[in-house]
């Protein structure tokens, strides 16, 4: 493919991450509003919010079959069709049960988007070989940013139904523009087919170490995603109620985490090259370790963020590197086993501090993500391998 034709290829595909992270969290921030209109209590709207999980679960399985037969190119601009029409159902729902419903949808959506730009992300990481994955999670955490913080502006001013049917036609729009451009770019590979037989026959049945070390880059996605869930659900209410932190300071502490892991996406792929792969996921894993020490057991507010802010830094890029050496090893299939994993990770990680918090303390149970993120740390410094991206080898590396 020409040199224009992947600098075209690389600027449509970070379109769709930013604007994955944008429909996203647009939806979050109006699920206070959504949960009055349906009347729902806090025990029903868990069960219908459970919907997205459910949708983006079932449907990670199968869009790594989707890519391969229709191509990843394709895939990504239905799904983000059916993202941005779906985000639009919640507000037109009254009861729990339609809510989890469209959620369903929603959350299906979600899923296969994830699934069908990462593994175009790892073909594209392949055929330019430079470790450029980082980049596109970091246009999806500040498309995030930008979600969030212009639905904050205006829930006060727009209902729920105007705010998220305008976030839906923003989200055609950008598809259609950025969707144009991705569709005049051949898949790098093919659909229906890798570059040779040998080759399809050995991304569809992958050996018996291949298989495992995807598992081990899906399990390092999962430990950094259960550390995003944890901090975005319980960090504020850390440094409220064990720090005395009012409502706003406490806000602040995601604030300082979201902003100091997109800086340190934005700054991934310098790293990567400067470091090398294994190096970075050490250095990445070992400064959340600290981090998230400090932002627990610290005994003042600013300490705390501090904390936050250096987690951030650290978990930055192990869940982009892990899904890119998935996709290396084993396409599509390898992304969708790594991204489900990780998102299995996200939803672990709420409740899972809930419950430590309860047996505990919430300091004592924010310290499980340090525990897991060493064990990210570990596992990434045996099965990292080269810092350049590759095509997927012919065996996988010790």
């Amino acid at each position: 493919m020409p040199g224009t034709d992947l600098v075209r290829l690389r600027l449509a595909l970070t379109a769709f991450f930013a604007l994955d992270g944008f429909v996203f969290a647009g939806w979050v921030v109006r699920i206070p509003a959504i949960k009055e209109q349906t009347g729902a209590s806090a025990g029903s709207l868990g069960l219908a919010l459970l919907g997205v999980s459910a949708g983006a679960v079932i449907t990670m399985t199968l869009t790594g079959r989707l890519c391969r037969r229709y191509g990843s190119h394709l895939v990504t601009v239905v799904c983000a069709v059916v993202l941005c029409l779906s985000v639009g159902l919640p507000p037109l729902t009254h009861s729990p049960l339609a809510l989890g419903l469209v959620l369903l949808l929603f959350g299906a959506a979600y899923g296969g988007i994830n699934v069908a730009f990462n593994s175009a992300a790892v073909d594209l990481v392949a055929a330019l070989r430079r470790p450029i994955m980082p980049s596109f999670h970091a246009a999806f955490s500040l498309g995030g940013m930008i979600g969030a913080g212009l639905g904050a502006l205006v829930a006060g001013s727009l209902s729920p139904t105007r705010h998220l049917w305008g976030l839906a036609a923003v989200g055609l729009l950008v598809t259609a523009v950025a969707g144009r451009a991705l569709m005049r770019c051949a898949p790098l590979t093919p659909a229906g087919a890798g570059r040779t037989g040998t080759e399809r026959a050995a991304s569809r049945r992958p050996d018996r170490r291949t298989r495992a070390l995807v598992i081990v880059f899906g399990l390092i996605a999962l430990c950094t995603a259960y550390g995003e869930g944890a901090l975005a659900d319980w960090g504020a209410l850390h440094l409220e109620e064990d720090l005395g932190a009012s409502p706003g300071a406490a806000a602040v502490g995601y604030s300082c985490f979201a902003l100091a892991m997109t800086v340190g996406r934005l700054t991934g792929t310098a790293q990567l090259e400067r470091l090398g792969r294994t190096r970075t996921l050490l250095a990445g894993g070992s400064t959340a370790v600290a981090g998230v020490l400090l932002g627990a057991l610290a005994p003042s507010l600013w300490a705390a963020l501090l904390g936050y802010a250096v987690t951030g830094l650290g978990l930055a890029n192990l869940f982009p590197v892990a899904v890119e050496r998935a996709g290396a090893l084993a396409g599509p299939g390898g992304v969708a086993t790594a991204s489900t994993l990780g998102y299995g990770g996200m939803l672990l990680g709420p409740p899972a501090i809930g419950f430590m918090a309860d047996w505990f303390s919430l300091p004592a149970a924010l310290t499980s993500v340090a525990v897991l993120a060493a064990v990210a740390t570990v596992s990434a410094s045996r099965h990292a391998g080269p810092t350049r991206a590759d095509p997927a080898p012919a065996s996988p590396p010790p």
